[in-house]
């Protein structure tokens, strides 16, 4: 059971569930620049952008060398893979609020993982590892929620109704 939790084990899960969310994004991206009706290229930046921003970010901040994203081409690969899915396939018609949701969901979390893993290894707490845990989770999909100037629906603060200020 002690080979299985070896360090080259947990660096290659953590590459795993990198790629992962890379490719979730990617798909989301995409599903998000059809509905904005963007060609080819628009589909590219957005998914390129949302699959590989938060490990970016990530990467920048721990200052542990080049981000991977930019010296692991399999990570351009994937992010390209999951955008051209969404462009030669309307999964916009497939997917409703639940599945892009879970999918959403299925990249942050994983994200979170692998961000978290990557800061611990580099030896940094617990404290920081959740902090860039969280950068790595969101950073993508709020670079390309600017891009887009799309404000995601917020469902948990019910909008203001009294005529006084909400505050």
């Amino acid at each position: 059971m002690t080979g299985s939790l070896s360090p080259e084990n947990i660096v290659e899960v953590t590459r795993m569930l990198d790629l992962t969310g890379v490719f979730a994004n990617g798909t989301l991206g995409g599903v998000l620049a059809r509905s904005r009706r963007l060609d080819l290229f628009g589909f590219l930046v957005i998914g390129i952008v949302s699959g590989l921003g938060g490990g970016i970010l990530r990467d920048t901040l721990l200052q542990h060398g080049t981000p991977v994203a930019l010296t692991d081409y399999s990570y351009l690969a994937v992010a390209t893979a999951g955008t051209l899915l969404a462009f030669v396939a309307d999964l916009s018609r497939h997917t409703s609020g639940w599945t892009f949701n879970l999918l959403d969901a299925l990249a942050i979390s994983v994200w979170a993982i692998a961000g978290a893993q990557k800061t611990l290894s580099v030896g940094l707490g617990w404290l920081p590892a959740v902090l860039l845990g969280t950068i790595t989770a969101v950073g993508g999909g709020a670079i390309r929620d600017l891009l887009l100037a799309h404000t995601p629906p917020s469902s948990a603060v019910p909008p203001c109704t009294r005529p006084s200020p909400c505050w």
